[in-house]
């Protein structure tokens, strides 16, 4: 929600660059859509999962199994 927020503020803030670029009725879709995905967001109906596949050698990737695992050592 929030790069969304931050994306429909830079829209309005350059919006005659916007219209010019296309039309009124083109920067109105997009502002509409990105503030209606924002709240979506912020109500829990939009949600975002991450995956990370890596190829294993002999059943091993690797990888640390947790966040904290990749910042050890920084």
């Amino acid at each position: 929600a929030l790069t969304l927020r931050h994306w429909v503020r830079a829209l309005e803030a350059h919006h005659a660059e916007a219209v010019q670029a296309t039309d009124e009725s083109t920067y109105r879709v997009w502002r509409l859509f990105m503030s209606a995905s924002a709240y979506q967001f912020v109500t829990g109906r939009y949600n975002v999962y991450q995956s990370l596949y890596a190829k294993v050698d002999r059943g091993n990737s690797g990888l640390p199994l947790t966040r904290a695992g990749w910042y050890e050592g920084l």
